[in-house]
């Protein structure tokens, strides 16, 4: 019996099932998507920076973490594409890239029920 014969689905639903399941190459990149969220001092960044682009001093004074780690992780989420830079100066500020990273947040607040 193939595996066909043991499929208990009808074909409208094998065909939407085959047509919209997202291909490998989407896959890859929504786990890089989700990987941004999957942190909670990168949570707490998202955030604050959906509230006002902030440079590294001001992340970390009003979210009390270390410099080094508030640097390490912009540069992750920068490489994510999760955030943007602003240069004044010597200054860099960091902001959401996209508002639809403050949406994806929002959601999970909404889907935990808060």
């Amino acid at each position: 019996m193939t595996q066909q014969n043991l499929l208990l689905l009808d074909k409208r639903t094998q065909s939407l099932v085959s047509n919209y399941v997202p291909t490998d190459e989407i896959m890859e990149q929504l786990v890089g998507f989700f990987t941004v969220f999957a942190d909670c001092t990168r949570l707490k960044m998202l955030s604050a920076l959906s509230i006002s682009e902030m440079c590294v001093t001001d992340l970390s004074l009003v979210l009390n973490i270390n410099q080094t780690t508030v640097s390490h992780q912009l540069r992750l989420l920068k490489n994510l594409g999760a955030v943007a830079t602003r240069r004044s100066g010597k200054i860099v500020f960091y902001s959401l890239k996209n508002e639809l990273i403050s949406d994806v947040l929002l959601k999970g607040i909404e889907f935990l029920g808060y």
